[in-house]
């Protein structure tokens, strides 16, 4: 697909495209309206994203990467590549970012397909993408590329996403064919499904622990079913969570009939009728400033980390 404009397209077809469904027919009657000169095939296949891309504003939240590309006779051999080299980059040169999933002790900058990228590196500045690239050529462990090119681009900006949404959790966890959760929310009068998917790690994890009457915030997209597929989740006012009655003699306090005290079976002592209550247990999930968020394996390249930006801050 070859999309060629000589003026500036509609950036609305830039936005259109991150946010929502674009059915490709109307979309191609407005790149015609356009005057735009398209090379494809039959089908028109990346007519939406090449549209997208060339109508694309750079912003204050853009950034960059460095592509680095393979000698011709290697294309198709593995790549010779390290995660300790990954590793090490990322702390030589700490303005790069999402480079590696450190959750998996792997690196993220080599494609899996056998194409002609040797590597792609991910900064904040365009100086930061090519001291990183000239350190990591340096490298024994790291296979040497041929050429390579900066280009500015819209990951980790969010643009997918609106503005963070709260909501009060109105029914219980329900967990769905392939360990996807869902749950339903009251937000501004109406009742909003929040899904997260089992790739989701953190974001499914703390949903699973949510109880009817909990506070909640989050960010995702908004499915064709109206539902919203969870990107990032957040708890911020809890219910007491329910552990039992009061023990005393090692046992339960039972209750000593109606309007009556609860009462200890063994050694006759009472009690106000109450129950012991207890916080959420969160230790388990990995949060950020109290978000939750995907593994970076599992994230839209759109997605900015926690660590970049915390909602709503």
């Amino acid at each position: 697909m070859l999309l060629v404009s000589e003026n500036l397209p509609p950036e609305e077809w830039y936005w259109e495209a991150v946010t929502a469904h674009v059915d490709l027919q109307p979309r191609m009657a407005s790149i015609h309206d356009e005057g735009c000169w398209m090379l494809s095939g039959e089908e028109q296949w990346g007519a939406v994203g090449a549209s997208a891309a060339i109508a694309w504003r750079p912003g204050a939240t853009s950034t960059w990467e460095l592509i680095a590309w393979r000698n011709h006779e290697l294309i198709g051999q593995p790549r010779q590549i390290t995660s300790e080299a990954v590793r090490m980059m990322e702390e030589e040169h700490p303005l790069t970012f999402v480079n590696r999933d450190p959750t998996a002790g792997r690196g993220l900058i080599a494609p899996r397909t056998p194409c002609p990228v040797l590597y792609g590196i991910r900064g904040a500045t365009s100086e930061c993408v090519v001291e990183a690239h000239h350190w990591m050529q340096t490298r024994s462990d790291v296979e040497q590329s041929v050429r390579w090119g900066v280009h500015r681009t819209n990951q980790l900006t969010d643009d997918h996403l609106g503005v963070v949404t709260f909501g009060t959790v109105i029914s219980c966890p329900e967990e769905v064919k392939g360990a996807h959760s869902n749950i339903s929310v009251l937000s501004g009068g109406d009742r909003v499904d929040l899904v997260a998917f089992s790739e989701g790690g953190p974001v499914n994890r703390l949903l699973r622990t949510l109880q009817i009457g909990d506070r909640v915030a989050w960010l995702g997209l908004t499915a064709q079913d109206d539902a919203i597929h969870l990107e990032r989740l957040t708890l911020v006012d809890q219910v007491p969570r329910v552990t039992g009655r009061p023990t005393c003699c090692n046992k339960s306090m039972r209750s000593g009939g109606a309007g009556q005290q609860l009462r200890c079976r063994k050694c006759g002592s009472t009690s106000q009728r109450e129950w012991n209550s207890e916080e959420a247990n969160l230790s388990g999930i990995e949060l950020v400033e109290n978000w939750s968020q995907p593994s970076p394996s599992n994230r839209r390249h759109l997605a900015m980390p926690l660590e970049l930006g915390i909602p709503g801050a």
